[in-house]
């Protein structure tokens, strides 16, 4: 049974009482995370040292930077606020929609990308495609890039004005100074070995949070007993409530949609396309470092929901009305990490955890603007803007270029602010670029007939088209009909539709254009040309336990393990 002084606490909105102990803990992770800027400024004398660390990284440095760049607030409070609303239905988003598509991006997608020395996704969309569809994917991503930017800050920001009580705007900006500041002194080098460093700050921020809320609600036993008394005893299981024609689940999807719809197109999506996430496998030293980063950052990814999904659980369990809106608590889902740090947590721990939130929110806000600086600078810059400049022209207008990612990131901060479940938020925004990009990379890499025409309209035309369906649906909302259970629901949807579209336009386009010939496509397109995978070996990378099919199959086999017991 649950005390009387937990439910108490739910009422009184947030406010961490932090020691000094707590945080000088802070101070001291702050000026190691500069340390490091200034560390890694001494190493960049180019542009490719400062946008990509001149590809000379190391497999387990990228793998752990890989999953760390994905550990934002999306992850960390998005997550554990779709584990307080939909429960374990929040496992769909690891075990089918991100680790199948790691595995893919290693095995299939990396050697593509690797061989063709391109220094960013866009760049192989112009490869494969010619400069009209590069030119919409350079613009897409910067945009959806600052969009996303502005989630992370926005969550850094919750967590600084419930500790010092500061307003929302003040905590925003200050979040955002920080993160300026080392990625504008060394670069993707910077973000990449404070990544690591962050990867384990919040394995230890959050591992405390879980262990001392599971206690309080008397373990495993007790969670499930407290949830089964209300109606939240069906955020227990993942499947259930899926069946076609009888859906009966949080997420309000069958798992027709659930699979098609997640764990192919925004999944695939997100982990092959997102220059974001693969810009940490570039940066890898060779081939086989590049194809190992995605399988080696798969693993720890199967085990993050015990630190994300359990905790928004014991929230669903213990302040699950407040996070609905009852009692005018002024809570959201987005609120239910925090939250349960103010409850359980004391001084000390509580240091060790808000550290490892703060570290979170630098990661992926780190990512996304080193990602956004590379591609604009490259991309956009170099390509159309101001072609043949020197190399140190390029590396100022990088550095002025995260100034300016930044500054934008902390106007978008405040749309995110508006959110009530933020990986909703980030998944419509999926749905909006990722799903078209997928689609027509994936038909460009398999099928040698796709032309630039064709690239190019479908490519829009899948725009358009969840933006369609999103504004369908938020009109339906309106009038008190919606036509999809919930907005997760028709993000999935609204993805699936992306993507069919993108299939149709292409393929009608791609029979009355003309098509590349052989000789353009080398390297570019599945069965066109073969890849040198053992080229650029080094001694160690044919070790048995350094197989990234072997590596991959271990990662696919636990998707199915850890699934078992929530069906």
């Amino acid at each position: 049974m649950l005390t009387g002084t937990v439910v108490e606490a739910t009422g009184n909105g947030i406010r961490l009482d932090l020691s000094w102990v707590d945080y000088l803990m802070i101070i001291v992770y702050f000026a190691v995370v500069i340390g490091i800027g200034f560390i890694a400024r001494t190493r960049v004398k180019s542009s490719m040292d400062f946008f990509l660390s001149g590809r000379s990284l190391p497999a387990w440095i990228t793998g752990l930077a890989f999953i760390s760049a994905n550990l934002g607030a999306t992850e960390i409070l998005g997550m554990a606020a779709n584990g307080a609303q939909i429960g374990m239905s929040t496992l769909h988003y690891y075990l089918i929609g991100a680790v199948p598509a790691m595995v893919f991006l290693g095995l299939v997608m990396m050697p593509f990308y690797y061989a063709s020395r391109v220094r960013s996704v866009p760049e192989f969309m112009l490869r494969r495609f010619g400069k009209a569809p590069h030119i919409v994917n350079a613009l897409a991503f910067a945009v959806s890039n600052v969009l996303i930017a502005g989630i992370n800050l926005f969550a850094m920001a919750i967590v600084i004005e419930a500790m010092l009580g500061w307003p929302q705007w003040l905590a925003i900006v200050v979040s955002a100074a920080f993160v300026l500041a080392y990625i504008t002194l060394g670069g993707l080098s910077s973000a990449i070995y404070n990544e690591v460093m962050q990867f384990f700050v919040i394995v230890a921020g959050l591992v405390p949070l879980t262990i001392v809320g599971l206690n309080r609600v008397h373990g495993w036993s007790g969670l499930t007993a407290a949830l089964e008394r209300t109606q939240s005893g069906k955020l227990l299981h993942a499947w259930a409530g899926t069946s076609i024609g009888d859906v009966t689940n949080p997420i309000g999807a069958d798992w027709l949609a659930i699979v098609l719809g997640l764990g192919f197109v925004l999944s695939f999506g997100y982990w092959t396309t997102n220059f974001t996430e693969v810009q940490r496998a570039f940066s890898a030293k060779n081939m086989s470092a590049a194809r190992r980063t995605p399988l080696i950052g798969a693993l720890p990814k199967l085990f993050i929901p015990i630190i994300t999904v359990i905790p928004g659980l014991i929230g669903a369990a213990v302040i699950g009305k407040a996070l609905s809106g009852a009692g005018h608590s002024g809570l959201t889902y987005n609120s239910v990490i925090p939250k349960l740090m103010q409850m359980y947590l004391p001084s000390g721990v509580l240091g060790v955890a808000v550290t490892g939130l703060l570290a979170s929110f630098m990661a992926g806000m780190a990512a996304n603007v080193s990602s956004f600086n590379t591609v604009f600078t490259y991309d956009i810059w170099q390509r159309y803007i101001k072609r043949d400049r020197s190399d140190a022209h390029y590396l100022r207008v990088g550095r002025w270029v995260t100034v300016a990612g930044v500054l934008v990131g902390i106007l978008t901060a405040f749309i995110a602010a508006g959110a009530q479940n933020i990986m909703t938020y980030l998944q419509t925004l999926f749905s909006f670029f990722n799903a078209p990009l997928f689609g027509v990379f994936i038909i460009g890499l398999l099928w040698k007939r796709m032309t630039t025409t064709a690239a190019l309209w479908s490519y829009i035309a899948g725009i358009l088209a969840p933006a369609a369906v999103f504004t369908a649906y938020q009109i339906s909302v309106a009038n008190k009909a919606p036509i999809f259970a919930t907005a997760t629901a028709e993000t999935l949807y609204g993805a699936m539709i992306s993507v069919g579209t993108v299939a149709i336009v292409a393929v009608v386009l791609s029979l009355v254009t003309k098509a590349k010939s052989d000789r353009e496509l080398q390297g570019l397109v599945y069965g066109v040309g073969k890849i040198d995978l053992k080229g650029d070996a080094v001694v160690g990378d044919t070790a048995w336990y350094r197989s990234p099919a072997l590596l991959g199959s271990v990662a696919l086999v636990l998707c199915v393990v850890l699934y078992l017991p929530f069906l």
